[in-house]
């Protein structure tokens, strides 16, 4: 079992690393915002959350953020080039901290998004943008079930 100082030690990392990861995009630390990005940068990996994930997370933690705060602060986050959203469903958002161009696997058994191997996906053509408009992004969702055996 990890004592209390080395527990008060990871907690102060992953703090140092979500302030960095705000500042670095020129955004304000206020707490929950420095809260926030701990959770979802502090360990190093790459996270996809729902804003009702993340909402838990924070419960869990102990820190007191409201629902609409981490709806904010995520679209803040996006806003600043710091995530990516992705629809699913054009109803459900997840937001990624990997913002790099890469496919996802959504797994409609639990409604989890994971990143797809990006190296093996090819589209070979993308249709010309109308008149007066230019392609910003394509996001590549490629939905999952678990197969039933029997």
């Amino acid at each position: 079992m990890r004592d209390t100082k080395t527990m008060s030690q990871e907690t102060d990392i992953r703090q140092k690393r979500g302030a960095e990861w705000l500042s670095g995009a020129g955004l304000r630390p206020t707490r929950q915002r420095v809260a926030l990005a701990a959770l979802l940068v502090g360990d190093g990996h790459d996270r996809h959350v729902t804003a009702e994930s993340l909402f838990a997370a924070s419960c869990d933690s102990g820190e007191k953020v409201a629902l609409a705060t981490v709806y904010n602060t995520l679209r803040a986050f996006c806003d600043a080039g710091l995530m990516r959203e992705i629809t699913v469903d054009g109803s459900k958002s997840y937001f990624d901290t990997n913002t790099s161009n890469h496919p996802h696997f959504f797994w409609e058994d639990d409604a989890h998004l994971s990143d797809a191997p990006a190296e093996e996906l090819e589209i070979a053509r993308l249709p010309n943008a109308p008149e007066g408009a230019e392609i910003a992004k394509v996001d590549v969702v490629i939905r999952l079930r678990r197969q039933h055996r029997g």
